[in-house]
């Protein structure tokens, strides 16, 4: 496509993106506000992981029969999913040192594509090539914006590919317009992302929450139903009315009774997101709700699914999302 119409990559083609960082010719999307990163310790924690694109897409129409990305190259390989209508047109994969991602054979007529990029790694993106000639516009996006937060399970690391991750297969089947703040080892209800989500424009907001809590031991059974009290509270502040579902955590056999170093169990930690969801919901917020992490992925999945007994395998997160469609999204967007 040496002769075609090249594009040039800007902040208006993302989608699930939180914020973008600038270089010498290129834009990487990040899942929290960039000009801020010193305010979201640690680097080796939270910001490793929001440098990752999970669940973010380049978003634009085009009649063009192919479209190439421009990226700059890494060491590593990467995967990218082009969709149209939420289905999977392509799924690709940049092998080190790739410089240029190609989706060809597309339809004929103008279509509007998503270009989900890799969920577990870094991307710089410079441009897009169409065909000579073919037209391109950054359509209006009318879906319901969903921001979901939560841990590796959320940020789907492993993953067949980036528009296979649990949010992405919920968010693809029903249509929505997806940020996905799932941040691998991360998720520890901090007051300052709470803020940030608080400040994002939605439609609808997921918190799959403790986890992580659990395994770092990061809060005890003093702090721990407080701090879900007071996440959903800071949010609230500019989500008055949002649905807001609180997600305790899916199965991981291990850790179902056994205590952490501070006492709690993934037993334990459910019946305290409960308790915070009850106590939110009598004190009057009635755009709250609880579902219970089994019904998104349960004891019957473990022995096909969970490999490591603590993250779905690839198939394990599209049954998730599947599950999430109807546990999740059906009980908001139904009302």
């Amino acid at each position: 496509m040496s002769d075609g119409t090249c594009i040039r990559i800007d902040e208006s083609m993302f989608e699930g993106a939180v914020s973008c960082e600038v270089g010498d010719g290129w834009l990487r999307p990040w899942r929290l506000p960039f000009e801020q990163l010193a305010l979201f310790p640690p680097e080796d924690g939270i910001q490793a992981r929001a440098i990752f694109a999970a669940g973010v897409r380049l978003r634009f129409a085009t009649d063009s029969q192919e479209v190439a990305l421009g990226v700059v190259p890494q060491a590593g390989a990467r995967r990218f999913d082009l969709t149209l209508d939420g289905q999977i047109l392509h799924s690709v994969v940049a092998e080190p040192q790739t410089e240029t991602v190609v989706f060809p054979d597309l339809p004929a007529g103008e279509q509007t594509y998503e270009l989900w990029l890799p969920t577990n790694a870094t991307v710089e993106l410079r441009h897009l090539v169409l065909d000579a000639g073919a037209s391109f516009r950054v359509p209006a996006d009318p879906r319901l914006k969903w921001v979901t937060y939560g841990s590796s399970i959320t940020h789907c690391g492993g993953a067949t590919s980036p528009a296979r991750s649990w949010p992405a297969t919920a968010a693809r089947a029903r249509n929505l317009n997806l940020t996905c703040l799932g941040y691998g080892g991360q998720c520890h209800l901090e007051p300052m992302v709470a803020r940030m989500i608080r400040d994002l424009p939605a439609d609808l907001i997921s918190l799959k929450l403790g986890i992580n809590v659990q395994g770092g031991g990061t809060l005890n059974a003093r702090t721990f139903k407080p701090a879900v009290i007071g996440l959903v509270q800071i949010i609230r502040e500019r989500h008055p009315v949002t649905p807001i579902v609180l997600i305790s955590p899916i199965i991981s056999p291990p850790r179902e009774a056994a205590p952490n170093v501070v006492g709690l169990s993934l037993e334990k930690m459910r019946i305290e997101v409960e308790d915070a969801w009850r106590r939110l919901v009598e004190a009057g917020d009635r755009q709250l709700y609880y579902v219970h992490g089994h019904r998104l992925f349960g004891e019957e999945l473990v022995a096909d699914y969970l490999p490591d007994q603590l993250h779905p395998n690839g198939p394990g997160y599209e049954i998730m999302g599947q599950n999430a469609v109807e546990q999740v999204l059906d009980l908001v967007l139904a009302k």
